[in-house]
């Protein structure tokens, strides 16, 4: 079987970020790193589901709310997938900062009620609002360049 894109990243240079990963028929697939793989400190599963819940709530009511396809959570817990469809790279991360500022509001996570999720005891609000704020911090500090490089990365994958 060939390897998916995914894999073939060089995951021990991969750092914390907002990443262009590929299209695949028409959707973007963005990489949002919160943590370094391999680096001993992982997303709780119970935070990356409230996140998974949070965020996938936050974008689809968001002003992107058509162009969202999917929000998800990495199996390794170093991150999450957003996937897009005409969405340019800018209107993405805004996306991104916009629904991660609107997680740090929330009350309780939404969806978490028994008759709405599969595995509703296993949520922390606490932790996924907390790993949200550090990731903003982190595409806060992120330096221009960075930013660019991912977004000409994803200007010649369109063409």
């Amino acid at each position: 079987m060939d390897k998916i894109p995914s894999f073939q990243k060089d995951h021990d240079k991969l750092q914390p970020g907002f990443h262009f990963s590929g299209f695949n028929c028409g959707v973007a697939t963005f990489d949002l790193r919160f943590k370094k793989p391999n680096a001993g400190d992982f997303v709780s599963p119970a935070a990356s589901h409230s996140i998974e819940h949070m965020m996938a709530t936050a974008l689809r009511n968001g002003k992107y709310k058509a162009n969202i396809v999917y929000f998800g959570p990495m199996g390794c817990r170093t991150g999450f997938y957003l996937l897009t469809s005409g969405l340019s790279f800018a209107d993405a991360l805004d996306a991104t900062l916009s629904a991660l500022a609107e997680c740090g509001k929330f009350e309780k996570v939404p969806g978490a009620e028994k008759r709405e999720c599969g595995n509703y005891l296993d949520h922390d609000l606490a932790g996924a609002k907390a790993e949200c704020a550090a990731y903003l911090r982190l595409l806060g500090s992120l330096p221009a360049e960075t930013l660019g490089a991912e977004r000409e990365a994803m200007r010649e994958a369109e063409r």
